[in-house]
C-alpha cells in the first residue's frame, strides 16, 4: 500500500478513534492519509447514496475506504470519487489485520494436495444418505469419495452405490480388502483402491486402477518395500502410505517412517491418513489437521485421506482445504503460515482489540439518543447509552443494575420484552467472547473462523438518519 493516499470516511463517534489507529498505521505500512468526518452518528448507518452528496474527496487522494457496515450500490459514490472504492472492515479496531491481508500475493488459494474423504461404514447407510453425503463432502472441498466397507463382509450394492456416486459426478475410491468389492467398485467406475499389501497385491493387475501400497504392519518398512516394488513391476500406479498411527502407538516414529519412505522413493506420490490422530486425539481438529497438512506439504506428500465422524471433527474436510491453501501458500512463498487463513483460527481470535474504560465513559458523554451499546472489554460486559457506563462481569447483575438506572429516571422508557431478549442475546455473546479470548462485536457473530454462521442485524437501522447529531 505504499506511496498511497487513503481517504478513510466515518461518522461522528469513531472519528477519534480512527484517527489514533490510522495515524499508526499509516507509518507502519506506508501511505498518507485523510479522514472525511461525515455528518452522522454513527457510520454503520451510512449508505453509499448518502456518503455521495456529503463525501469531500481531496485531489491527491488515490482510494476511498468506507466503513465495513456501509451497505448498497457503489455507482453513485464511483461516480463522486472518480477513484477506486473498498470497504474496510466493521471494527475500525481491525484495520491492523485489513492491512496485513491486503499483503498478500493474488495467487493465494492453489494447493496440490488431493482431499479423499471417507464415508465409513457404507453398506449400513441407505444410497440416498450416501449421495447426500458425498455432495456435502464435494462442497466442502473432498476431491475424492471414498467408500468405507465393512471388514469380513461382503457389500452386494457396491457396484450400484459407485456407479450412482460416479453418476453424480464424484470421483470414487473404495476402502477394502475383498478382493469382490474391488472388482465390482472398480467396474462401476472408482478410480483408486484402499489398500493393497502382500495379501491382495497379487489381485492389483486385474482391477486397472490405481492403489495405495502399505506396510502388512506399519512398523514393517520391509513389507512395504516389497509390495511397492511388486506392484510396479506390475506396471501398476500407486501412491504409498506408511500408516500414521494414534499417539501412544507410535506416532512419533510413523512420522519417521514418511520421511524416511520419501528419501527411498523421492519421485514417488504418497497418501496420509490424518484421520487416525484429528479422531483419535482429544483435541479440536483444525489445529492437528492444519499441523500434518504442513508436514505432507514440505514432504511432498499429495493426498491426505480424512473422514469425520467424531464430534470434534466434524468440519475436518473443510479444515483441511483451507489448511492446504494456507500451506502451499507458506512453502511456496516461504513465509510462515501467520496471519494469512483466519478461517482455521475457531476457537480464539488472533488477537484482542476492545475499547479501554475511559473510552467508554466518554462514549456514554457524547451520545443523545438511548439507545443501548454492548461492548466486551477487560473480562467484563459493559452497556452504554446517554450518560449511562454499566459494566459487571456477570450479565445477569449487568441487567439488574439497568433496571435500577430504568427506575430510577423519567427519561427511559421501560424495556419491552423483545428488547429485553435481544439486550440478553448480545450479552449472552459478550460473555462468551470474554470467556474464550475472542472479539464481540453488537450485531454480528462471534467469528468461528470456518464454522462462523452469518447473522442478521437486528439491533442497528440500515438508512441513515441525519435528524439526531
Amino acid at each position: 500500500m505504499s506511496h498511497e493516499h487513503i481517504h478513510f470516511v466515518t461518522g461522528r463517534l469513531a472519528q477519534q478513534s480512527l484517527r489514533k489507529i490510522v495515524a499508526q498505521l499509516a507509518d507502519n505500512v506506508g501511505f498518507d492519509f485523510s479522514i472525511d468526518v461525515l455528518p452522522i452518528t454513527v457510520a454503520a448507518l451510512m449508505t453509499p447514496p448518502w456518503i455521495a452528496k456529503h463525501i469531500q474527496v481531496p485531489q491527491q487522494a488515490t482510494l476511498v475506504l468506507l466503513p465495513g457496515y456501509c451497505e448498497g450500490d457503489l455507482a453513485p459514490l464511483l461516480a463522486a470519487s472518480k477513484i477506486p472504492i473498498k470497504f474496510g472492515p466493521r471494527d475500525l479496531r481491525r484495520l491492523h489485520s485489513h492491512f496485513s491481508r491486503e499483503e498478500i500475493s493474488d495467487d493465494y488459494g492453489t494447493y496440490d494436495v488431493e482431499i479423499i474423504a471417507e464415508i465409513n461404514h457404507g453398506p449400513r447407510l441407505p444410497l440416498a444418505t450416501l449421495r447426500d453425503t458425498a455432495k456435502a463432502l464435494a462442497s466442502d472441498g473432498a476431491d475424492v469419495i471414498d467408500l468405507g466397507c465393512e471388514p469380513g463382509e461382503t457389500w452386494p450394492e457396491v457396484g450400484q452405490t459407485v456407479r450412482a456416486l460416479c453418476d453424480d459426478g464424484h470421483r470414487v475410491s473404495i476402502d477394502s480388502f475383498n478382493g469382490h468389492e474391488i472388482e465390482q467398485a472398480v467396474r462401476a467406475g472408482a478410480e483408486l483402491v484402499l489398500s493393497v499389501n502382500s495379501s491382495n497385491r497379487d489381485a492389483a493387475g486385474d482391477w486397472g486402477v490405481e492403489v495405495v501400497a502399505i506396510p502388512d504392519e506399519p512398523t514393517n518398512l520391509a513389507s512395504l518395500d516389497e509390495t511397492v516394488n511388486h506392484l510396479d513391476r506390475s506396471g501398476i500406479s500407486l501412491r504409498i502410505d506408511p500408516i500414521l498411527e494414534p499417539i501412544s502407538f507410535g506416532f512419533a516414529e510413523s512420522l519417521e517412517r514418511y520421511l524416511r519412505v520419501r528419501r527411498e522413493y523421492p519421485d514417488a506420490e504418497m497418501m496420509m491418513g490424518v484421520g487416525n490422530l484429528t479422531e483419535l486425539t482429544d483435541a479440536d481438529s483444525a489445529g492437528i489437521n492444519t499441523l500434518l497438512l504442513g508436514f505432507c506439504q514440505e514432504l511432498g506428500i499429495r493426498s491426505v485421506l480424512t473422514t469425520q465422524v467424531i464430534n470434534w471433527a466434524r468440519t475436518s474436510v473443510r479444515e483441511c482445504d483451507l489448511a492446504r491453501r494456507l500451506m502451499h501458500y507458506a512453502v511456496a512463498q516461504k513465509v510462515l503460515p501467520k496471519h494469512v487463513e483466519p478461517g482455521l483460527l475457531m476457537l480464539r481470535d488472533a488477537d484482542i482489540v476492545e475499547p479501554s474504560h475511559d473510552a467508554l465513559d466518554q462514549l456514554a458523554a457524547e451520545i443523545r439518543d438511548h439507545n443501548y451499546r454492548i461492548f466486551s472489554a477487560d473480562d467484563q460486559v459493559h452497556l452504554v447509552s446517554s450518560d449511562l457506563h454499566l459494566h459487571e462481569r456477570d450479565p445477569f447483575v449487568l441487567f439488574e443494575s439497568l433496571l435500577e438506572s430504568i427506575s430510577s429516571t423519567n427519561e427511559r422508557k421501560p424495556i419491552e420484552a423483545s428488547h429485553a431478549f435481544y439486550l440478553g442475546y448480545e450479552m449472552c455473546k459478550a460473555i462468551t467472547a470474554n470467556t474464550l479470548g475472542k472479539n464481540y462485536q453488537q450485531d454480528e457473530p462471534l467469528d468461528w473462523g470456518l464454522a462462523t454462521r452469518h447473522e442478521n442485524r437486528h439491533h442497528l437501522k440500515k438508512r441513515p438518519g441525519n435528524k439526531k447529531p
